[in-house]
């Protein structure tokens, strides 16, 4: 995660995150609590990598002495919403409405109401749900996930020291030797989305040819 901030002034760089290969997320987890006509909201927010990390949050911190414990996420394009027992669309879809409304990926959202005695009616719990998860998401620090993709490479054992060096100054990961028979290392390579070209092409020039890399998955593609 890089450039982490406070507050609402990620919001300006939403449109920039699409244009940069990545998203903004929660750099951590936050919770928020406010009081509507006697009840009770305590939103919490979590950053998130898949649907069963989110499921596994709201989980741990739904309280079942509460009215209800209201939830979304949205990850990796996937998004999922629950009323438990508010009226139809009041309460699930407003907090994923707040998740949304500010650009975010990779957030899971649960607000836990105890119910103080006067009837919101549908109109405000819609305006209470999603009040609370917004305002606990914009008071959270933010972090933008810059988005990567998996290079395979296969090259000669002269020319590893040299493929490292493009490695170090792209600032790319490698996993583990695979020495093969043929006098050849074979390396799955981790690198930023918006630099795999670059470091493609920078392999292939600093080792005259020897070494293709090719590009085997991205972000959305990986098991």
């Amino acid at each position: 995660m890089q450039q982490q901030q406070h507050g609402s002034r990620y919001r300006h760089d939403v449109a920039a995150a699409a244009a940069a290969s990545g998203y903004w997320t929660l750099a951590e987890p936050y919770t928020h609590e406010t009081e509507i006509k006697k009840s009770q909201f305590i939103a919490t927010a979590w950053p998130v990598a898949s649907a069963a990390e989110a499921l596994s949050h709201v989980a741990e911190a739904s309280d079942p002495t509460a009215s209800h414990n209201c939830w979304a996420f949205k990850v990796a394009g996937t998004a999922r919403s629950n009323d438990d027992g508010e009226p139809g669309g009041t309460a699930g879809k407003p907090i994923l409405g707040a998740i949304e409304g500010d650009g975010l990926d990779g957030v899971a959202v649960l607000v836990v109401r105890y119910f103080g005695g006067v009837k919101l009616g549908a109109g405000g719990l819609v305006r209470a749900y999603g009040g609370a998860a917004r305002d606990c998401i914009r008071a959270a620090p933010k972090a933008f996930v810059k988005s990567k993709v998996q290079l395979a490479v296969v090259t000669p054992f002269e020319c590893l020291g040299t493929v490292y060096n493009m490695l170090a100054k792209h600032g790319a990961a490698a996993g583990e030797e695979d020495y093969q028979s043929n006098g050849k290392v074979r390396l799955t390579l981790t690198a930023d989305a918006d630099k795999s070209e670059s470091l493609q092409q920078a392999i292939a020039d600093a080792t005259s040819g020897k070494v293709q890399p090719t590009l085997v998955a991205t972000d959305e593609s990986w098991p």
